[in-house]
């Protein structure tokens, strides 16, 4: 036997909440130690007690061994002096630190749960928050550190005397699952109606809220459905008639929903998905999941207009297990706001707020700490998925800043597509989605989610980054702050520092960074640039061709303005109206727009964005938009695969290209050939431009992201021609690529440059 040892190691990750402590325990008692388990602001700490192999024997298999939800990031043993303990215990938490411990994402719900829910001998059969320490909400409940149940909104909620001894119990499953509950002391849900509003829904059925509210949804109703984190409206997604009161009532035009289905065999029924696509959609964040729609999919037309895809999501709480398994039938599931607005996650804001679209509202008594919308993700082949929307069952994993930040920070990211990052050291917590920062109740989510998490981890910010443009509100609120430093950043160095800061890359690196706009450091509006730089600093070393923006936002509205400013720096002045755009543009407003697109009043812009809006215009597809990307989505779904040829687009100058595309689309070429034409042009144009860009700088390394790079055929193809030159392709994985990543961007940008 070896010489006895004391040895205490500190464990750092995601650790709290995931059934950690339980797992030492039973790992401790299997190999003989004695000791102790507890939970910090800091993580876990353990020591152990045994003789030496023992002790090597726990710490080998320590981290490789944890719970499913568990991510060890380190540990940090150190030897101590014996104390001749015996015996193995879980001791109560501490508090008072600074906090810096992983608050864990929310979890879908586990199998084993799953089959009690199902069974009608269990005591939790069709009880709608049936959690463990395997599953169930985390973040959205939790209002502080250490996670335990005082923290949490559940702290409202006394334990009976089963749901008591499971809590207790080291072997049991539900030991410190903190939202740990049953019918007799847990939270319960409840259906109201619409007329007078609140007004509780009585008749068969009555006693099961959630079973009612199914009968509703399947004769048609519109159901406000509250969630893990906020509300959902939900209707049936087969009909007609019942999606487009929806979309009418919610006043959004044509942006798809999101389609729930009650299993993996349903979705398959919706949209064509590989082996990427399940597995996304099955992992425990359960995220939406973008994928082709079948031909014969039972949805609605309304759901996704004019889109090739649909989003489909499979059930992550209980209450939507039974939902959808009641309803019989997939359901929408669009976030439960009015256009524009942050989603509703209290129950007298929904019942204010959309009394007007749901007429049923399925509630229940768990408060919400923190609203998260669905995360949104898309598969690429050969890679990571392409994340589109970060949020919940995502969000707040910390994403750690290849070079440290020596002074506490809050990065206020963009405009669009908002996130907020705080920082400390190497530590990055990226916050969940917010929005559009374009009205009073978005800027008060964004302000909202930065206090909490700065409570949440204890970080008074001493540093407070913005984006370049003065008039994001973003910008404004970073310029607020009283007593702190202030650093702007450029929006496509942050996007391009993003990308970098993930991968860990500290080097300098060639970045295509293509989005719709962002303020560039000579004035004008940036959008297709390529740029040569590492965390601290970037150049610009090549641009697309710059044109103006007739009308400035406009011209983000009605594309058909793009292709007449694209036109004319083409063509030459007054060009004539495309045949694809007769009778959709009126001729005088062309001609007006022309001469706009000749003055001076009008901004330049490089922006990639608005190229994709003006191929869609010209092909016919796409004059006006009802939401940003639009244009440039149904752009992408009309590609030809088949399709080889590209366009010419020699040194990021469209103009041949945009000749050619108006000459085929006058002369009958089908609209997928000249899309994917259009597509492969401008990939290989891009990839020459990055290529030379970096063999001039001696960089290894090339970068795609910005928001145009959610394209997964232009990434793809983009990227295959960059490897075949010989360069490392980064590309945002943990991340969008869209402004949802430029906060994270910003942080990293002012660690590395901070002294």
């Amino acid at each position: 036997m070896t010489a006895r040892r004391r040895v205490r190691v500190r464990v750092r990750g995601t650790v709290q909440g995931v059934g950690f402590r339980p797992y030492v325990h039973r790992l401790a008692g299997d190999l003989g130690l004695a000791g102790f388990v507890l939970n910090d602001a800091e993580g876990v700490l353990v020591e152990v007690e045994a003789d030496g192999a023992a002790v090597d024997r726990f710490l080998e298999r320590l981290a490789a061994d944890a719970p499913p939800l568990a991510a060890v990031e380190h540990l940090e043993p150190s030897e101590l002096t014996p104390l001749g303990d015996r015996g193995f215990a879980i001791v109560a938490s501490e508090g008072g630190a600074e906090p810096s411990a992983g608050v864990t994402p929310d979890a879908a719900t586990c199998d084993d749960c799953l089959a009690e829910l199902r069974d009608p001998a269990d005591r939790r059969f069709r009880y709608p928050f049936v959690n463990c320490t395997n599953c169930g909400p985390r973040f959205t409940i939790v209002v502080g550190v250490p996670y335990d149940r005082g923290n949490t909104t559940m702290a409202g909620f006394a334990m009976c005397a089963p749901c008591r001894a499971e809590y207790d119990d080291p072997a049991d499953r539900r030991f410190h699952a903190e939202p740990n509950a049953c019918p007799e002391c847990g939270p319960a849900a409840r259906l109201l109606g619409r007329w007078p509003i609140g007004t509780p829904v009585g008749g068969q059925l009555a006693n099961d809220p959630v079973a009612r509210a199914a009968a509703a949804l399947a004769d048609g109703a519109i159901v406000a459905v509250k969630g893990i984190g906020g509300f959902h409206l939900a209707c049936r997604a087969g009909d007609e008639r019942v999606v487009a009161r929806l979309r009418a009532r919610k006043r959004r035009e044509e942006k798809p929903f999101a389609v729930m289905a009650a299993d993996i065999e349903g979705a398959r029924r919706l949209a064509v998905l590989g082996a990427a696509e399940e597995a996304l959609m099955a992992a425990r964040d359960r995220p939406i999941v973008l994928a082709p729609r079948r031909d014969d999919a039972g949805v609605a037309p309304s759901v996704a207009p004019g889109s090739a895809d649909l989003g489909v999501m499979l059930p992550y709480s209980p209450l939507h297990h039974l939902l959808l398994a009641d309803a019989a039938t997939p359901l929408v599931m669009t976030s439960g706001n009015i256009s524009d607005e942050p989603i509703a996650h209290r129950d007298d804001d929904a019942l204010e707020r959309l009394a007007g679209i749901a007429d049923l509202f399925l509630l229940h008594d768990r408060p919400i700490a923190t609203r998260t919308d669905d995360s949104v993700v898309r598969a690429v082949p050969g890679r990571p998925a392409l994340v589109i929307r970060r949020s919940r069952g995502r969000v707040p994993d910390a994403i750690d800043l290849p070079v440290a930040a020596e002074r506490p920070l809050l990065a206020c990211g963009a405009e669009l597509k908002s996130t907020f990052c705080l920082a400390r050291g190497r530590r990055a917590w990226v916050g969940h989605h917010i929005g559009d920062l374009h009205n009073w109740e978005t800027l008060r989510s964004f302000r909202e989610g930065i206090a909490h998490f700065e409570r949440l981890f204890a970080i008074v910010p001493e540093v407070v980054v913005h984006d370049l443009h003065p008039d994001y509100l973003s910008t404004a609120h970073a310029l607020e702050r009283q007593g702190v430093e202030h650093l702007a950043v450029q929006h496509h160095h942050a996007h391009l520092a993003a990308c970098l800061a993930e991968h860990g890359w500290t080097g300098e690196a060639v970045g295509a960074i293509y989005d719709g706009a962002g303020l560039g450091t000579d004035g004008t509006v940036w959008g297709g640039e390529i740029l040569v730089g590492d965390l601290a600093g970037a150049r610009r070393a090549a641009h697309l061709r710059p044109v103006r923006l007739p009308g400035g936002d406009a011209a983000v509205r009605e594309p058909w303005r793009m292709a007449c400013a694209w036109l004319q720096e083409a063509a030459g002045p007054d060009p004539p109206l495309p045949p694809a755009l007769a009778g959709r543009v009126d001729a005088a407003a062309w001609a007006a727009v022309a001469r706009l697109a000749r003055s001076e009043l009008s901004p330049v812009t490089t922006s990639a964005g608005r190229l994709f809006d003006a191929v869609a215009a010209l092909c016919g597809l796409r004059p006006r938009v009802s939401h940003e990307g639009q244009a440039a989505i149904e752009l992408e779904a009309a590609c030809d695969p088949g399709e080889r040829g590209a366009y010419p687009m020699d040194g990021l100058d469209p103009r041949e290209a945009i000749l050619a595309i108006t000459a085929d689309v006058a002369a009958g070429v089908p609209t997928g050939v000249v899309a994917a034409r259009f597509h492969r042009g401008l990939a290989a144009a891009t990839a020459d431009a990055v290529s030379d860009a970096a063999s001039r700088g001696g960089a290894g390394a090339a970068v795609l992201s910005g928001g145009v790079f959610q394209n997964r055929r232009l990434l793809e193809d983009a990227s295959t021609h960059l490897r075949r030159a010989g360069l490392r392709v980064l590309v945002p994985e943990r991340l969008p690529p869209n402004d949802g990543g430029i906060a994270y961007g910003q942080a990293a940008v002012a660690a590395a440059g901070d002294p």
